[in-house]
């Protein structure tokens, strides 16, 4: 039960002896950290291929980070199947459907005209709108409808697991490399321009740092919800699949109540201490280093935005 805390999510972890040191920790952080906005910004609005490609990048980036294979060869897979069921999950369920549209000309002005005796009908114009349709489906006593995947449906079962995937891996990745106060010190930096309009920027940038490392926290909980699980020796077969289904829903519950009193008595915590911390012109400015890979980064962000605002839409 304890293969959660093996999984190094949202935690910085530091280069250990005898290892190689990774680009990604030398990295600038102001880079790390827009490298991160784009992996989070750039698939809203975009196509199913754009979507993809920033999976397989993130991949990539990972295989060739130089980190050590302990941290992300558990995570990783972890992270894809949960992507992946949740992209199954979200195709597989009814996508419903919108209310008929009102028509804009009459039906009188369409007439069809039988065509000549022995020729075949005219083709099927546009692409299918149902992808798979298998059933009805029976699971011994329970009857289940036909499965119907739409193109609607796929393609919201493809935007929620890519989505899902690159917003945790890509966020995982710059807390791994980065130090709390590199990342205070970026953030920083960024909201500066904000100050001329009066805006709290420390507070601000204190704030995003404390939903970036929220991720150990959602870890610690449910870590806690399973070896609770586990210790009562729950059989799922003889409860069946609605009370199991329940125990999942009330698992799900327990868990956001979990998370939300764990935050409520951070922000306790940091009020009855005053709240103080060093503002980001304070803190130590990051060593400039791996300015060869910090050249080769910015510069393939950039080319990234380009082919956004090229061929995002594919």
């Amino acid at each position: 039960m304890d293969w959660l805390r093996q999984l190094p999510i949202g935690q910085y972890v530091d280069e250990g002896e005898g290892e190689r040191g990774s680009w990604l920790r030398r990295l600038d952080p102001r880079l790390k950290f827009a490298w991160t906005l784009a992996f989070l910004m750039t698939p809203v609005l975009a196509g199913p291929i754009w979507r993809l490609s920033l999976v397989g990048l993130l991949l990539l980036i990972t295989l060739v980070s130089g980190l050590p294979l302990r941290l992300w060869r558990r995570g990783v897979p972890l992270l894809l199947a949960l992507a992946l069921a949740v992209g199954l999950l979200a195709a597989l369920l009814p996508a419903g459907g919108g209310a008929p549209g009102t028509q804009q000309r009459p039906p009188e002005e369409l007439r069809l005209e039988p065509g000549p005796a022995g020729t075949p009908p005219p083709p099927r114009a546009g692409l299918p709108w149902e992808l798979l349709n298998v059933g009805p489906l029976s699971l011994g006593p329970v009857s289940l409808g036909p499965l119907v995947v739409t193109r609607k449906s796929a393609e919201l079962g493809l935007n929620g697991a890519t989505l899902l995937f690159t917003l945790i891996h890509s966020a995982n990745l710059l807390l791994l490399t980065t130090t709390p106060e590199e990342l205070v010190w970026a953030i920083g930096w960024f909201l500066r321009p904000l100050k001329v309009l009066g805006w709290p920027v420390d507070r601000i940038g204190f704030t995003l740092l404390l939903s970036l490392r929220f991720l150990p926290l959602v870890q610690e909980e449910l870590q806690n919800l399973l070896r609770s699980v586990a210790t009562r020796s729950l059989n799922l077969k003889a409860l069946g699949w609605k009370a199991s289904l329940a125990l999942v829903l009330a698992l799900g519950e327990r868990l956001l109540a979990n998370v939300l009193l764990r935050a409520e008595q951070g922000a306790e915590a940091l009020i009855a201490r005053g709240g103080r911390w060093l503002p980001p012109d304070r803190l130590p400015r990051p060593s400039a280093g791996a300015g060869g890979a910090g050249m080769v980064a910015g510069g393939f962000l950039v080319l990234l935005l380009a082919l956004r605002w090229r061929v995002g839409a594919l």
